[in-house]
């Protein structure tokens, strides 16, 4: 949160009682766009979070945002694990409303946040489900003539495998900000932060045969559009569009259900890990603000440390 101050405590500020919590909701995700600079999605979700909250708050015995107390939240937490949602997911939701109570605090509605003595629930460290390199060549290789757009498609499953973008990344990248001579392009991430990331000979070949003969089409209806990726109408593609996209090639390949286009990413960082990347490089290619959110892709995959052990140990 930035370096606003609460109210000393000897002050005269008075708590506001609001009667509905509801009507801090707007001000607050206005306060994560314009002051804490979040992304347009990240506020998109601290909405969904918050509307969920609000609505489960509105279903209990009528009280004032000052009278919620400890238990009254842990009741929430409670609802949300009969949901059977996992910890991560619950975790996040926790985050949302101590930001939110914390703006409250700030605003003067409230004199304290209670929501900071919740603790998060304990979370096993969860590896990411990857593919393998060869499911890999297969699933870029899925798009067919069946499809309308298949060189679209292909190039955008080799873009992000290439790259390891998240999916708003890749729908966000502008026409010119991909270099394919030069091998790389330019995305703006989380927090509005701009990075360079490499693109391979196959995920140029792939956007440049989209570009040759697929966007010009798609760009009839629409020819000031701007963005790399179109749909049908020749507008930004959608991050659903995407999802449905690498879910549809998937399928055709005999992948989990469970493949999304997050898993690319992570396919993406699990082989650079196992190729011998440093971890510090990787961090900077997948756009991490901390470093501890790379570290987990040092406990994915151990072919590189069974292979050092069969190399250099005297029983390997």
């Amino acid at each position: 949160m930035p370096p606003r101050k609460r109210p000393p405590a000897n002050s005269k500020f008075q708590v506001r009682k609001p009667a509905d919590p509801g009507v801090h909701l707007e001000p607050f995700l206005n306060y994560l766009e314009a002051e804490c600079g979040m992304a347009a999605n990240t506020v998109s979700a601290y909405r969904s979070d918050i509307t969920q909250f609000l609505d489960w708050y509105r279903s209990q015995p009528s009280r004032p945002l000052s009278q919620v107390d400890l238990k009254f939240l842990s009741g929430y937490l409670q609802h949300l694990n009969k949901r059977r949602l996992a910890a991560t997911t619950v975790s996040r939701h926790l985050v949302t409303i101590k930001l939110f109570f914390r703006y409250l605090v700030l605003e003067g509605i409230l004199a304290e946040s209670v929501a900071d003595l919740l603790n998060s629930p304990k979370l096993w460290k969860y590896l990411p489900k990857v593919l393998s390199p060869e499911k890999v060549n297969e699933l870029l290789m899925a798009p067919c003539n069946a499809d309308k757009y298949p060189l679209r498609d292909r190039a955008i499953l080799a873009m992000m495998y290439a790259t390891g973008c998240r999916v708003s990344e890749i729908v966000n990248l502008p026409l010119d900000s991909v270099k394919l001579a030069e091998g790389y392009a330019r995305c703006v991430g989380k927090g509005n932060k701009e990075r360079m990331v490499s693109l391979n000979p196959v995920a140029v070949a792939a956007v440049e045969a989209y570009l040759k003969y697929e966007r010009p089409d798609l760009t009839r209806r629409n020819p000031a559009e701007q963005a790399l990726f179109l749909g049908r109408g020749g507008k930004q593609l959608s991050r659903i569009m995407v999802w449905n996209i690498v879910k549809k090639n998937a399928a055709r390949v005999g992948c989990s259900k469970e493949v999304s286009p997050h898993t690319l990413r992570h396919s993406f960082a699990t082989h650079m890990m196992a190729g011998g990347a440093e971890i510090r490089a990787l961090q900077e290619l997948l756009g991490h603000a901390n470093i501890r959110t790379t570290q987990i892709y040092t406990h994915v995959d151990h072919s590189r440390l069974k292979a050092v052990h069969q190399m250099y140990h005297p029983r390997g």
